[in-house]
């Protein structure tokens, strides 16, 4: 999707617990070349609920892109993934998985339920950034992705 030609914001969806996180997330995105809006949301409950667009989320736009956390309160980021990839709906969805955690088995897992992409956070501030900016450049200038609509 060329972002010159498209005159709306791509929408991101961040589930993230860590307010760090979320604040550096916010900083990496407003400095880059895609104009874009940021929903946050702090747990997998709420996740859903914006996807399905339950209350309070009735009026949400559909993301263009799922940046999630794998360790989250209430519903952890293993079981939003699988239930965004069987529902007809959302399935389409990209899902980016952003994670402290390098074990094999999460990385097999999140590809296993048709993740989209695994990225193991960077503890180092500049490089946070420039993954945050690299994952934005790659889905929004580079890939085709369906419409909103879908």
């Amino acid at each position: 999707m060329n972002p010159a030609k498209n005159r709306r914001p791509m929408e991101i969806l961040l589930v993230e617990d860590s307010p760090g996180d979320v604040r550096l997330t916010e900083e990496a995105l407003k400095e880059d070349k895609v104009l874009n809006a940021l929903h946050v949301v702090k747990d997998g409950v709420e996740a859903m609920a914006f996807l399905r667009r339950e209350a309070p989320y009735e009026r949400v736009p559909r993301p263009d892109l799922i940046l999630l956390d794998l360790n989250l309160p209430k519903r952890d980021g293993r079981e939003v993934l699988v239930e965004i990839k069987s529902d007809e709906n959302l399935k389409t969805i990209p899902v980016v998985v952003l994670s402290v955690s390098q074990a094999e088995e999460d990385i097999v897992n999140i590809y296993r339920h048709c993740g989209n992409c695994y990225i193991s956070k960077p503890v180092d501030l500049d490089q946070f950034t420039k993954v945050v900016r690299s994952i934005e450049d790659f889905w929004f200038t580079v890939v085709a992705l369906p419409s909103t609509s879908q």
